[in-house]
């Protein structure tokens, strides 16, 4: 009868949980990518919490492998994700400027709403000449 030591287990199970991690992270950034900007449902918050939950199980189960044991397909679906990871950096960024410009235009718009043409409180103010 074969027996698979628990040494060999472990590392099938790490390999494993590597795996899912691995192809859940890249479901969540290849879904924000498409998303960010085009779907005004599409929560970033919810989205960048699962990414960072991921990253960090990720973190983790990496940290107690033997390089020598991650698998090649890991390694090569890790260069992948880091490219993916690179776009998602970048339309987030493009995401968060759109937003504050947003918000200027709104700020602004409030601002010049207040401005009728009554004068301001602060034009009553006694100032000594």
């Amino acid at each position: 009868m074969n027996t698979i030591g628990a040494e060999n287990m472990d590392v099938i199970s790490t390999d494993y949980r590597i795996k899912t991690v691995l192809g859940r992270l890249e479901m969540i950034i290849d879904n924000e990518n498409e998303r960010i900007g085009k779907d005004a449902m599409f929560d970033l918050k919810v989205s960048n919490a699962h990414k960072s939950r991921c990253l960090y199980e990720l973190t983790m189960l990496v940290r107690t492998t033997d390089p020598k044991e991650l698998a090649f397909n890991h390694k090569q679906q890790m260069h992948v994700l880091k490219d993916k990871l690179a776009l998602n950096a970048r339309r987030v960024e493009a995401h968060l400027h759109a937003v504050r410009s947003v918000a200027d235009i709104l700020k602004n718009a409030a601002r010049d709403a207040d401005g009728d043409g009554t004068y301001t409180q602060e034009q009553f103010l006694y100032s000594e000449v």
